[in-house]
């Protein structure tokens, strides 16, 4: 507590958004009710029971408008990670005896190729297509990867990494006329979304997707709660059994707090897209420009083009990127490698770095800025100022 406080006294610049958000006001409001005064449960019959259940409704509903979905098409879960285990280890269960085909990338969040792993050891098999320099998947590759034995295609939005956006919309109408042409239900098609709803759209029907990941964490609303949009007609097995709830894919009682903080994030998110994403380009733009006075043998890892805004990724060869993040937190900047959703202790160079061809002098030469709401341009020029120090001071000896 001591240490939070000292924090928070003096003025710390946070550029990790890309790992977690800070709470929004308005979702903390709308949770407020939950902690205390709401408490029933919604599978209840009176009235405290009958009180919950409406607000999961209402919550449901509310994440279906930004969805473009229906509200029968929304499962909660305990976080992105989960509903992302239940798109792909739901599928795989449902379809085991066949002896299933996936298709992913080799740049996929750990949430995604942990499960693949497993469904390999199940006895399902399992594609990793690369993505090119820029940190982008072709869509031919993905066509050329089917087999009559593929059950689901899953390729990320936006990577949480490098911010590259990912051809989704392209892919997902392609499986559609492969399916219509084979007369087919399969394959599936899958993106984990969580990077993206702060920035781009993410209507269901325009992106034509089956399943849909978006996590509570990463669009200013509570950690801990997840969400998987499931198209009406996919048959998925649950992972988690129990009391049946949430149509029968993920029991337990529902976090009611967490998930009406859900809904009302993802409707913030939707209305405040535009105009933050205009905010955070110029900036975006601002901090590559001045980086090249700064160091000029800086790269810029991922497409510049293909990127949600938010997203800086740099490399320094030679640097010692986890060093250089210590360096910087102890001047009051807090940013990454890689992915933070990954155990303390592994290995910190960057596998999705890696993919992109020049690993050997970027993976573990990288750092992530990851810009938020509350990003300024004084921020940035703080944080390009420590840089040249940085970079020295974390070169690997």
């Amino acid at each position: 507590m001591q240490k939070m406080k000292k924090m928070r006294e003096k003025r710390r610049i946070y550029l990790d958004h890309a790992s977690t958000t800070p709470l929004s006001a308005r979702v903390r409001r709308v949770m407020a009710p939950f902690f205390d005064l709401s408490y029933g449960n919604p599978s209840a019959i009176y009235k405290e029971g009958v009180v919950a259940k409406e607000a999961l409704r209402e919550a449901r509903k509310t994440a279906a408008s930004v969805l473009g979905a229906r509200s029968d098409e929304i499962i909660f879960t305990g976080s992105g990670t989960e509903a992302d285990n239940l798109a792909l280890l739901g599928t795989f269960e449902a379809a085991r005896k066949k002896t299933p085909h996936f298709i992913t990338t080799v740049i996929e969040h750990p949430a995604v190729l942990e499960a693949c792993r497993y469904i390999e050891q199940s006895g399902g098999s399992v594609t990793y297509l690369p993505v090119d320099q820029k940190g982008i998947v072709r869509p031919e590759n993905v066509r050329r990867a089917l087999t009559p034995k593929t059950v689901l295609v899953s390729v990320m939005y936006v990577n949480n990494e490098i911010g590259t956006i990912q051809p989704i919309k392209e892919i997902g109408r392609m499986l559609r006329s492969y399916r219509d042409k084979e007369k087919s239900r399969f394959p599936y098609f899958h993106t984990d979304a969580s990077q993206a709803p702060n920035y781009l759209p993410v209507n269901v029907e325009r992106l034509s997707v089956d399943l849909m990941t978006l996590d509570g964490s990463k669009i200013y609303g509570p950690k801990g709660v997840g969400m998987l949009y499931k198209r009406r007609g996919i048959t998925l097995e649950p992972v988690i059994r129990g009391g049946g709830q949430e149509g029968g894919l993920r029991s337990g009682t529902e976090n009611m707090a967490a998930i009406v903080g859900m809904g009302a994030a993802l409707e913030e998110a939707a209305a405040t897209r535009e105009k933050e994403s205009k905010r955070l380009k110029k900036l975006q733009e601002y901090f590559f420009s001045r980086l090249n006075e700064v160091l000029p043998k800086a790269i810029v890892n991922g497409s510049r083009s293909e990127r949600v805004p938010n997203n800086i990724n740099i490399c320094i060869e030679g640097l010692d990127g986890e060093y250089a993040v210590l360096l910087l937190d102890a001047r009051g900047v807090a940013c990454s490698t890689s992915s933070s959703c990954r155990t303390l202790g592994e290995n910190s160079s960057s596998y999705v770095i890696n993919s992109l061809g020049n690993g050997r002098r970027c993976a573990g030469s990288s750092l992530r800025f990851t810009m938020g709401r509350g990003t300024t341009r004084r921020e940035l020029d703080t944080v390009l100022g420590l840089l040249g120090e940085v970079a020295s001071l974390g070169a690997r000896r």
